[in-house]
């Protein structure tokens, strides 16, 4: 029997995946934003592996959250609003950090609406949704098509950033908006309510758990918020270190 303390370690696995691949994109972005590479990040093989970290990313926020609110019933731990909302908006606020360091360091580039501010709030507003199937799987193919549609129109206002609407000469280094990636959510949600109803895995599955390379991607993918909040001021400090990156580079 399952305990309020066991974790599915394929979840933290793949988690620990996209973190791996979410810090290569992030390193090569680094090299071709300071003009060590010269690189077309937006096509090709670089864009796949930054798209693929953060596809898989943002799909596990919807399974991890399927999860936590299944456990919660299931042992009869708390599982009202209000954990949601204190979870959204500490990751939110760590988003807020995000955007006073890129003002500070990239003023023309600052992160409005990044990955981070985004996992923020699609924690609250999953709330209502957490023990639905069909509504999560047609609404989320929904706002993915929504997202798809809105991504050539542009408006004169900033301030539906956060929706997908963007004005025209809108930039930034980090860009998540709800249209269309709370549906990639949605459809994590409604995954892991199919695949682990109850908190129990419906499908059998072989045990890699204690296998070395499973068990590192584990550990990485349970510390995803610490290494995604350390990684780049790490890596700007390496390339600063090695000599790559002036101080001037960097802004200061």
């Amino acid at each position: 029997m399952r305990s309020v303390y066991d974790r599915f370690w394929e979840v933290d696995a793949l988690r620990g995946i996209a973190i791996i691949l979410m810090v290569l994109f992030h390193f090569i972005y680094d090299l071709v934003f300071f003009d060590v590479l010269q690189l077309d990040i937006r096509s090709g093989p670089v864009l796949y592996v930054g798209r693929s970290a953060a596809i898989l990313f943002v799909f596990l926020v919807g399974v991890s959250l399927s999860l936590s609110h299944s456990r919660g019933k299931v042992f009869g731990s708390q599982v009202n609003f209000i954990k949601y909302l204190k979870r959204g908006f500490h990751i939110f606020l760590w988003g807020l950090v995000f955007t006073i360091g890129s003002w500070l360091l990239f003023p023309e580039e600052v992160i409005v609406f990044g990955i981070l501010h985004f996992i923020g709030v699609a924690v609250v507003l999953s709330y209502p949704l957490l023990e639905s199937r069909l509504l999560n799987l047609t609404g989320g193919f929904m706002v993915l098509f929504l997202g798809k549609l809105m991504e050539n129109f542009t408006v004169d206002f900033p301030w539906l950033i956060w929706l997908g609407l963007t004005p025209a000469d809108f930039q930034t280094l980090d860009y998540f908006p709800l249209l269309p990636w709370f549906g990639v959510t949605m459809l994590g949600i409604f995954t892991g309510n199919i695949v682990y109803p109850g908190y129990c895995r419906k499908y059998g599955l072989i045990d890699l758990s204690n296998h070395k390379l499973i068990s590192a991607l584990e550990l990485m993918g349970r510390k995803s918020l610490l290494i995604y909040i350390v990684h780049q001021p790490l890596l700007i400090f390496l390339l600063y270190a090695i000599g790559i990156v002036g101080v001037h580079s960097i802004g200061i």
